[in-house]
């Protein structure tokens, strides 16, 4: 995920212009082609909401052939044949489909999946940029998930352009 310093994933009307850097930070890494060629790489397939999969279809999809599951309760199509939609119980979902297939399962984008994910313990780990932009107010990345969860901190990236990647792993109880 990608979020202001000040915790917001998008602006209110669900604009997301902001989320470039222009600051430098000279001790940074480049935050090449190469790096997100690589990283990219390390990616099995891609979970995501309705929301989320509708702005990718309109900014340009991103995410090439690489399987990609939309959880919606609403009737959407695909012209891609790699995204399928789901809905039903997330946990059976993400441990009985998912889990036994794929290695590395990326969560993109929003709120209400996020939310659910870390409620339901079927995160292993968040991973979150911080561009260098306070937004005020906007939509929240982290909304009332109604449980404490502690957290260790894995890693952490520091870019030329300012923004921060912090990788956390979720302390499992």
């Amino acid at each position: 995920m990608v979020s202001s310093l000040d915790g917001f994933i998008a602006k209110k009307d669900g604009s997301v212009s902001w989320m470039h850097s222009k600051d430098t930070y000279q001790k940074g890494i480049e935050l090449s082609d190469e790096y997100v060629a690589n990283f990219l790489k390390s990616i099995d397939c891609y979970v995501m909401g309705s929301r989320t999969y509708e702005q990718a279809i309109e900014l340009g999809w991103p995410y090439g052939e690489v399987p990609v599951f939309v959880f919606s309760n609403r009737a959407l199509k695909s012209d891609k044949k790699s995204v399928r939609f789901l809905s039903g119980d997330l946990t059976q979902i993400v441990n009985h489909q998912l889990k036994p297939s794929y290695r590395n399962i990326w969560m993109v984008g929003g709120t209400l999946l996020t939310k659910e994910f870390l409620r339901l313990g079927l995160a292993d780990e968040i991973n979150i940029t911080i561009i260098p932009t306070l937004l005020g107010d906007g939509k929240p990345f982290f909304d009332d998930i109604g449980k404490e969860l502690a957290l260790h901190l894995k890693d952490v990236t520091p870019f030329k352009d300012g923004m921060v990647e912090l990788v956390y792993g979720i302390k499992k109880d």
